[in-house]
């Protein structure tokens, strides 16, 4: 890599940190970088979980008040996006290149747009059960299913896969934006944990695209936590939604 190709990883670690903690949408920004500076695909698409898992880690580190809330939700959150990443990193490696090319952008459209409706849709479903209804702050087996299938999506591809997890935890609980963003940051941290461990036995790797990344994402990582937890839960949902479709432009 040049000099100037290098500043661009680095710069993107940092930028790919900060919106895995926010708006969830990191690997749109890194992964067209690693492969503008002239990775392979597959290459880069492997270097990039390695080099932003650290920034995953850093990033829930920062949210720790927030996991600490819901202990039991923390835990199915992880197991979930643990197990199915492990699946989907293994369908990486098996499967021709851009398999699912023409369904991702339509996917991570659906889900962004799912965000911005979940308060009226909470509602509903609320309004249905009574207003004496416990809040749910228990994942139910559907929400539990659609965990794993968004971990399966994570340890595949990835890009948007935060989104996705909103969505999910948007839907399926009644817990506030500030904990789902901090769970949304640790459910992307699982998946590219489990991946990484898989492609550091059997994938190739550029190391320096992985050293560049994880240097620029630990910082932004830890950064993007404090950004979220302060930004007000409307103005994030709105930025969530406005990154989501974004990616499906890109991708599409």
């Amino acid at each position: 890599m040049s000099s100037l190709e290098i500043l661009a990883v680095l710069a993107a670690g940092l930028g790919g940190g900060i919106l895995t903690s926010t708006v969830g949408v990191a690997s749109l920004l890194t992964f067209p970088v690693l492969v503008a500076v002239g990775l392979p695909p597959v290459v880069a698409n492997a270097s990039n979980t390695v080099g932003m898992t650290p920034g995953g880690l850093s990033g829930s580190f920062g949210y720790r008040r927030e996991l600490r809330e819901h202990p039991r939700l923390t835990a199915v959150v992880t197991a979930t996006c643990a197990a199915g990443a492990a699946l989907g990193a293994t369908l990486l490696l098996a499967l021709p290149a851009g398999v699912f090319e023409s369904v991702v952008p339509w996917l991570i459209l659906a889900t962004c747009l799912l965000v911005g409706a979940t308060p009226r849709i909470s509602r509903w479903l609320r309004s249905r059960q009574g207003a004496d209804a416990a809040p749910r702050t228990r994942p139910s087996p559907v929400t539990t299913a659609f965990c794993t299938a968004t971990g399966v999506y994570g340890g595949y591809f990835g890009a948007g896969s935060g989104v996705m997890m909103l969505a999910v935890l948007g839907l399926g609980t009644d817990v506030e934006l500030r904990v789902l963003n901090g769970l949304k940051t640790l459910a992307v941290t699982a998946s590219n944990v489990v991946a990484t461990v898989i492609f550091l036995l059997v994938a190739e790797l550029d190391w320096l695209a992985v050293g560049l990344l994880a240097a620029g994402s630990v910082v932004g990582g830890y950064a993007g936590a404090h950004i979220g937890r302060h930004l007000p839960a409307t103005l994030l949902r709105f930025l969530i939604v406005a990154a989501g479709i974004l990616a499906f432009a890109l991708l599409l």
